[in-house]
């Protein structure tokens, strides 16, 4: 018993950092504290064009709530998920894109701490 106590409250400090992130780059962005133009806003998601793009089209489609990593996730998380995944489809349907990549960094190629999704499109991709 005490044993699961201890990760309750370890779950549950992990938590807060996770919604409340005030140091966080996009969450910034998402709280308007950082200019940005949003290409998409819905209620869980936005996106936006990545800063240094490597591709023609190079967009981050980013969850409004904080979760630090793909290694972060949890089963609360889901709706976030599959809204970030509903948006990639349909900048994909509404662009007309024929060739595109969808994907996630980790470790040390996620340059910053909150989970986003890439979006990437273009003759360099051929």
């Amino acid at each position: 018993m005490i044993k699961k106590a201890k990760f309750l409250a370890k779950e549950a400090k992990l938590r807060i950092k996770y919604m409340t992130n005030t140091d966080c780059l996009f969450c910034k962005i998402i709280q308007g504290e950082i200019k940005s133009d949003f290409v998409k806003e819905t209620d869980k998601v936005v996106v936006f064009a990545d800063i240094n793009p490597i591709n023609e089209v190079h967009l981050l489609i980013v969850p409004k709530r904080h979760i630090d990593s793909v290694l972060t996730i949890s089963g609360n998380d889901s709706g976030d998920l599959i809204a970030m995944y509903n948006v990639a489809r349909e900048l994909i349907l509404e662009r007309k894109l024929d060739a595109f990549r969808l994907g996630f960094n980790g470790g040390k190629l996620q340059h910053v701490p909150h989970l986003h999704m890439h979006l990437l499109a273009g003759k360099k991709l051929i």
